[in-house]
């Protein structure tokens, strides 16, 4: 076999990249290509955050190649179709490419498969390139219904941590690519995303801007990770989860790296990365998850467009949540405890079905994964893995415990900017005279009344 494809997908990078070091272990030329996706489009899903960072991590990605003599080549349509014409043309005898876990992959897998043996070609699926575990490396004893997947963290942290990483492999020092072959433009986001506009505050696509971040992170903020890791105000936490998203980083790298500390803030951090293979697990699994509850509680959803407007905005008059909801606006991220928070009051404090927060956190964030995102708000609205699904977290009790002087809320509601220390966190607390000078929207629902809706709806009460 003289050819073969490293198909990228979420794997934008080229050190710990299995799929590209299986392909030029099988063929003494190597085609890297990208599809630009017609599917996802078709289906809506095109976001401009993703796309910015996206058009970032390709350029990035094609500049490493071309310093290793070859290129990325790019194509756009059907990734299938696209795939097997590029296989044709170069006489391509195996295409390599990154397991995935979602119902859209897998059945992109299960197609190209297929097409492929139609011409006498094979494709080669690689594991633990997207996630550090394989989905499904490790399940619970024992055999039928739900035996083929974790439902609880605690027991498959334990086997996860034992069961041990791959090893980290080096970014290859050439890459030969056979000339001639047809290729597009690397895309612009505005290609990408036509007529999308980007938040102002994303962070730069790309692996060496990840392997920067990751380098700052391991020097500066890893070893205080367990202290600071809720830290509202002091926005403590690793930001690499658009590098762990796009694949610019290797889950494998990150977590080996950090699981070699014996400090708690490296701990902390390993068990973060371990979140993300759970929930990666548990749509494997159940695919369906990204759009049916996990576990069905039998809510009876409120809809309420202005309530659901003002929570999108941040106008509830809740200044943690609504601080958290602008930064996600401006940045296309928000803080893990902020996410949690802001999904118990859409979920359980205006009791509104969590898909509809789920596809506006889809639209915006920059790290946006279907199995992280859908799985997280299953989990926080009670119809996921959690086992106490009928928790709520109060926005004013988290804002005294994660920004206890104000000062995460003041950076993102500066119209609250004038109340000094945790005043700011119950604006409604003032006089007629004194609200009055701040212009900012009363609460969009009493506290009391949002858990009453609560324990209706579920049935609690």
């Amino acid at each position: 076999m003289d050819v073969a494809i490293c198909l990228f997908t979420s794997d934008l990078r080229l050190h710990d990249q299995p799929v590209l070091a299986a392909a030029l272990r099988a063929a003494p030329r190597v085609i890297p290509l990208f599809v630009v996706d017609s599917g996802i489009a078709d289906a809506g899903f095109p976001a401009p955050n993703r796309a910015a960072f996206l058009a970032g991590a390709l350029a990035d990605l094609d500049a490493g190649l071309r310093e290793r003599g070859g290129r990325l080549v790019v194509r756009t349509g059907d990734v299938v179709l696209e795939t097997c014409r590029v296989a044709a043309e170069a006489g391509a005898g195996e295409v390599h490419v990154a397991a995935g876990v979602s119902g859209y992959a897998l059945r992109r897998e299960r197609r190209l498969a297929e097409a492929l043996a139609g011409d006498r070609r094979a494709l080669v699926v690689h594991d633990a390139v997207i996630t550090a575990l394989p989905p499904g490396a490790v399940t619970p004893s024992g055999s039928g219904p739900g035996k083929d997947h974790f439902t609880v963290f605690a027991p498959y942290f334990r086997r996860w941590q034992a069961e041990g990483l791959r090893a980290v492999r080096a970014a290859p020092r050439a890459v030969p690519v056979p000339e001639g072959l047809r290729s597009q433009k690397v895309p612009s986001a505005r290609l990408l995303c036509p007529g999308g506009r980007p938040s102002p505050g994303l962070p730069d696509g790309g692996e060496r801007a990840g392997r920067r971040r990751l380098a700052a992170w391991r020097r500066s903020g890893l070893a205080d990770y367990a202290d600071r890791q809720d830290d509202l105000p002091g926005d403590a936490t690793s930001r690499l989860s658009p590098y762990l998203h796009f694949g610019c980083l290797s889950p494998v790298e990150v977590a080996a790296g950090a699981a070699r500390r014996a400090d708690a803030g490296a701990q902390a951090f390993v068990r973060q990365l371990a979140w993300r293979d759970f929930h990666h697990q548990v749509l494997a699994a159940r695919p369906e998850a990204a759009a049916a509850n996990y576990r069905d509680r039998g809510d009876r959803w409120r809809d309420d467009e202005a309530e659901v407007t003002a929570w999108q905005e941040g106008r509830t008059g809740y200044p943690v949540v609504d601080a958290a909801m602008r930064q996600l606006l401006h940045e296309g991220w928000m803080h893990n405890r902020a996410r949690m928070l802001v999904a118990s009051f859409l979920t359980k404090t205006l009791y509104v079905d969590w898909r509809i927060g789920a596809r506006h956190f889809l639209d915006l964030l920059v790290d946006g994964d279907l199995a992280n995102n859908q799985l997280n708000w299953q989990w926080v609205a009670g119809t996921g893995t959690d086992s106490r699904y009928n928790r709520v977290l109060n926005p004013m009790v988290q804002a005294r415990r994660f920004d206890p002087r104000g000062d995460y809320v003041r950076r993102w509601v500066p119209e609250l900017a004038g109340l000094a220390g945790p005043a700011v966190h119950r604006p409604w607390r003032l006089s007629g005279p004194e609200r009055a000078a701040y212009d900012y929207p009363e609460p969009v629902v009493d506290w009391a009344e949002g858990m009453a809706r609560f324990r209706r709806g579920r049935g609690l009460e």
